[in-house]
């Protein structure tokens, strides 16, 4: 093959990524940009929430909430049908506590869902609200399925593929040919800082941001994406039917008897307690453990009162990771930051695309009308020296 038919293949293989490149980011930027947005402001819903829950002024109790009787100031709030599933704990002991209640559901709908916020100090109920109804409920169901029950985590999935087919193509286009290394990671690559940032920020952000879409549509499919990794690594094999999302109608011990003997244990502090069902008759406690960056889950025999740790297969800690990594938990600062970035960073990397693209079109027009090359404001050519859109 001569240098000129290579270098005239190279630069179809590069017109063809670059239209795709860019047709997707615009065809699309409409519905990528606001599901990203909804992400990077989830990274962040847990401390948010924990702030605007706590009183100005709040300090720590002296002494353990009465679980009980927070249990039945918020069935009393919630009403009749409503039962408690699951008590959080904050780690800062200033942040009130959370009792989750389910209650009945109307016929072809799901179960409604309250939240009540517990004083740590007298067990009062300071608020109870139906999470979805909240601005980040509205976020965490957008994010999911876009409020579109059926087929909406099907959209996301793509959305996530595309998202993926953005970033390695942008990897690709950014790729500088050889001898060029130093200019590619030069600020001015082009006149207009549009441009400028759209090479260097898509650069920065193209890794995890492919880690992230990569995770996005696994669990935009989770039965498919669990077959998948099942197929790899051991996973446990989940519960079909019987008595999914019930508790036990009378338990032998109270939140309060789960409470005190999950702390017994040495370095570790209650995250959460999930009242048990009539499966396993077990509570499911979630401890914070000093030596460790991943939450151990312990049970707790309703009737004996014997401990068991659960020791997770590779496949689920894998599935655990996976979900940890897209939203940015249990995997430090630094990372939750970067996490952010990646759902601030489309929006960017998206009005950026448009004006090269509209900078392009408006370029090709003067020069159709006989206008020399600069007076039609043309840049340089990219690093890459690939030829532009179409």
């Amino acid at each position: 093959m001569t240098a000129a038919s290579s270098t005239h293949r190279r630069g179809t293989l590069k017109r063809l990524w670059r239209n795709i490149h860019l047709w997707l980011g615009i065809g699309l930027f409409v519905l990528l940009v606001p599901v990203a947005l909804s992400g990077a402001l989830l990274v962040y819903h847990d401390d948010i929430g924990e702030y605007l829950r706590t009183p100005n002024g709040a300090v720590a109790p002296s002494k353990p909430t009465d679980l009980t009787l927070a249990i039945a100031n918020a069935r009393k709030a919630a009403g009749d049908g409503f039962n408690p599933m699951s008590i959080n704990f904050p780690e800062d002991d200033r942040v009130p506590l959370t009792v989750a209640l389910r209650g009945p559901a109307a016929k072809g709908e799901r179960p409604v869902r309250l939240t009540a916020t517990i004083d740590r100090h007298d067990a009062r109920v300071l608020n109870i609200v139906n999470f979805r109804e909240t601005f980040f409920g509205f976020l965490h169901v957008f994010h999911e399925n876009l409020t579109i029950p059926d087929y909406g985590r099907s959209i996301v999935g793509w959305t996530g593929a595309a998202m993926l087919t953005l970033s390695l193509t942008g990897l690709y286009l950014w790729w500088p040919r050889r001898g060029q290394w130093s200019r590619a990671f030069a600020w001015r690559r082009s006149p207009a800082t549009s441009s400028n940032l759209h090479y260097m920020a898509g650069f920065w952000i193209c890794f995890p941001l492919t880690l992230i879409s990569l995770t996005g549509i696994y669990l935009a499919w989770p039965q498919q994406g669990r077959g998948l990794l099942s197929s790899i690594a051991p996973m446990t094999e989940q519960q079909r039917g019987g008595p999914r999302g019930q508790v036990m109608a009378n338990a032998t011990r109270s939140p309060a008897d789960i409470f005190a003997i999950a702390s017994a244990r040495p370095n570790s502090a209650v995250d959460s307690i999930s009242f048990p069902n009539p499966q396993t008759g077990a509570w499911r406690v979630r401890l914070r453990e000093a030596d460790k960056a991943e939450p151990v889950t312990i049970l707790i025999n309703d009737r004996s009162g014997d401990i068991s740790v659960v020791q997770p297969l590779s496949g689920d800690r894998t599935a655990s990771w996976i979900r940890w990594l897209h939203e940015g938990s249990h995997s430090g600062e630094v990372w939750r930051f970067v996490v952010f970035l990646s759902g601030i960073m489309p929006a960017v990397l998206g009005v950026t695309g448009i004006l090269i693209w509209l900078r392009q079109r408006r370029q090709r027009a003067l020069i159709k009308r006989g206008a020399p090359p600069m007076a039609a404001g043309t840049s340089p050519s990219p690093v890459g020296g690939a030829a532009p859109a179409e």
